[in-house]
């Protein structure tokens, strides 16, 4: 079974997050961590999670989207991150069911 990871991107400004969030998810076999987060003073971030070789090439493709559209703040890849860490992680939101 392939090892998990976590992928973070920081950008100055939400355009800038969806672009490079839309690429990330696009390019390669990863997931979004629950819903974007506000940091403050404009800066927003998302997390992908999935193997490891996934989330490099998600992170590096969305890094790159994002700077066409605004700042990127801050890239990092997590390769096998400890159990706990999952507690600081956003928690993905519940899905709607739709035809109701």
């Amino acid at each position: 079974m392939p090892q998990k990871a976590i992928g973070l991107l920081e950008t100055r400004g939400l355009a800038a997050l969806i672009v490079g969030t839309d690429a990330m998810l696009k390019s390669a076999s990863v997931t979004l961590a629950g819903p974007v987060k506000k940091v403050g003073d404009g800066l927003v971030s998302a997390v992908v999670v999935g193997d490891v070789a996934a989330v490099k090439a998600a992170i590096e493709s969305g890094a790159q989207a994002a700077r066409t559209a605004g700042e990127v703040v801050g890239v990092q890849v997590i390769p096998r991150p400890h159990d706990e860490v999952a507690a600081v992680l956003p928690k993905a939101a519940a899905t709607p069911k739709s035809g109701k």
